[in-house]
């Protein structure tokens, strides 16, 4: 709204108006993401296993922390109900262009094939990719020699050195949570959550990562 001249709001004004609805007895709160605080366990003892060759993120470049290049990714898997499928979920750290897919199995192999898949089609620069340490990502080395880019594994329990991916993967969340089973998600659906993800962002001037990785202008319609 800014860049077309329009009045616009801060997003605290929204906020303290959803929790102002709240204390009313409103609804609007249920839209919110985080709607309950959440314990999370730390210090457990991971029974997953080791990647063989993995490289540290101690051995990452500074250039990746700095994003001032494209091409340098995090990326991670989500599961559905049942834990029969996932979608694999990756993000550009400099221009914020977020790609998912879904795979029918959560293995090795099937990650590793839609991570090339999605990938190989982009006229960008690949440079690194950074990713946990779950054994979806085995075949990193198959990933390393077919696009010809570095990649690096986050220290265990350290979600926040994949930030950027981990807060995707929380709105991708609001698409498509936990309970549902991954097999009824549509490709449309797919396409239809990425264009939503994909939207002007204050930290780019409030381009798209679109705008910012190929030029593209998207077709805005503002209310009037």
């Amino acid at each position: 709204m800014r860049t077309s001249h329009r009045p616009s709001v801060s997003h605290e004004w929204i906020y303290q108006h959803v929790h102002h609805d709240k204390r009313c007895q409103g609804t609007l709160f249920r839209h919110l993401r985080c709607q309950r605080q959440r314990r999370k366990r730390y210090g457990t003892y991971s029974r997953r296993g080791h990647l063989s060759n993995r490289i540290s993120i101690v051995h990452r470049p500074a250039i990746v922390e700095r994003r001032t290049r494209l091409g340098d990714w995090e990326l991670d898997t989500l599961v559905g109900k049942g834990h029969q499928q996932a979608l694999v979920s990756l993000t550009e750290r400099q221009s914020r262009l977020s790609l998912i897919a879904k795979v029918t199995r959560r293995c090795a192999d099937a990650v590793a094939t839609s991570v090339m898949a999605l990938l190989k089609p982009l006229t960008l620069p690949l440079h690194s990719r950074t990713a946990d340490n779950t054994r979806e990502f085995a075949h990193h080395t198959t990933i390393t020699k077919a696009l010809k880019v570095r990649f690096f594994f986050a220290h265990p329990y350290a979600a926040w050195e994949r930030g950027l991916n981990e807060n995707t993967n929380g709105l991708i969340r609001q698409y498509f949570p936990k309970h549902r089973p991954f097999a009824t998600i549509t490709q449309q659906e797919i396409q239809q959550v990425m264009n939503k993800l994909n939207h002007p962002r204050k930290s780019l001037g409030f381009k798209t990562p679109n705008q910012v990785c190929f030029g593209i202008n998207p077709v805005v319609a503002l209310a009037s």
